[in-house]
């Protein structure tokens, strides 16, 4: 069968290709496969260890596992006619950091969020942030962390439990005097380390984005009401120069002691070494009202 040598060459070169496609692009590939209920490509090139901390499905560990919480996110994910679009993507080293705007139809049995719709400006249109980290310990394994609210999906939020151990250094330059601010609680302080157009978004609400120095004031005023400032764990950072995605257990709020929360914080420089955003992806309950 003289055909079968280039048959096997064109085998081993899609594989290679596919592998080459997922080393530089992993959160595309899982999002592809999370799209399409199909895992061939994830393992092809990922054949080790495969480890997803999912909000929604806790921890996938495993092909096996892979498999069915794939298929049963392909499923969902249709029902919403789901379409993701990309905001920014950290790379540093083994780790990516890529944060995401998933679109979804409201929920068919009515269960969805009116505020949340409204604020994607399409009746019945869900826009959910998503931030996904993809961390390769070896060449032939790899881990996804997700982080994201719950609201916009089950208009309800869960305690997240810590992914990761606290160990991570605080961050230096505008990031440090942010997360500096943040604890102590001073939202004068907090504002200060914004550019003047710079905002701040939240994982949920009507009005995610607070934007220039007026309504980042009452924000964050608003947010230190309860006592005090926000004591964040700091777990891991991947700081690209440009952007710092900060990898944190949330373990207090004010005077309110909290059970310990996952989460992640991207924020980004503008060029005048202020903060031109803050995204957070987390699904922790401020203990103070609606302002």
């Amino acid at each position: 069968m003289p055909w079968f040598p280039e048959f096997y060459s064109a085998v081993e070169l899609s594989r290679k290709q596919t592998r080459a496609a997922g080393l530089h692009d992993p959160v595309g590939q899982y999002f592809a496969a999370l799209n399409t209920g199909d895992t061939r490509d994830l393992e092809t090139v990922w054949p080790g260890k495969v480890v997803v901390y999912d909000p929604r499905a806790g921890e996938v560990r495993g092909h096996r596992q892979l498999r069915r919480f794939v298929q049963r996110n392909q499923a969902w994910l249709a029902q919403r006619n789901a379409q993701t679009t990309t905001v920014a993507a950290t790379r540093v080293g083994g780790r990516a950091v890529v944060e995401l705007l998933v679109h979804l139809d409201g929920d068919k049995n009515g269960h969805h969020d009116d505020a949340v719709s409204e604020s994607s400006g399409n009746e019945g249109d869900v826009a959910w942030p998503v931030a996904v980290v993809a961390e390769s310990p070896d060449d032939l394994s790899i881990v996804f962390r997700t982080y994201c609210s719950q609201w916009p999906v089950d208009g309800r939020r869960y305690v997240r439990p810590p992914i990761l151990d606290a160990g991570q250094s605080s961050p230096g330059d505008v990031v440090g005097r942010y997360q500096a601010a943040l604890e102590a609680g001073d939202a004068d302080a907090v504002v200060s380390t914004f550019a003047p157009d710079g905002y701040y978004r939240e994982p949920i609400g009507l009005h995610p984005a607070h934007r220039g120095t007026d309504e980042l004031r009452k924000f964050f005023a608003w947010r230190f009401s309860a006592g005090g400032g926000i004591g964040l764990q700091y777990c891991a950072m991947t700081d690209d120069g440009v952007r710092c995605a900060l990898e944190y257990n949330c373990i207090r709020w004010g005077r309110h002691q909290l059970p310990a929360q996952a989460g992640l914080g991207v924020y980004e420089r503008g060029p005048d070494g202020l903060l031109a955003a803050v995204r957070v992806y987390d699904d922790i309950e401020a203990p103070v009202g609606a302002p």
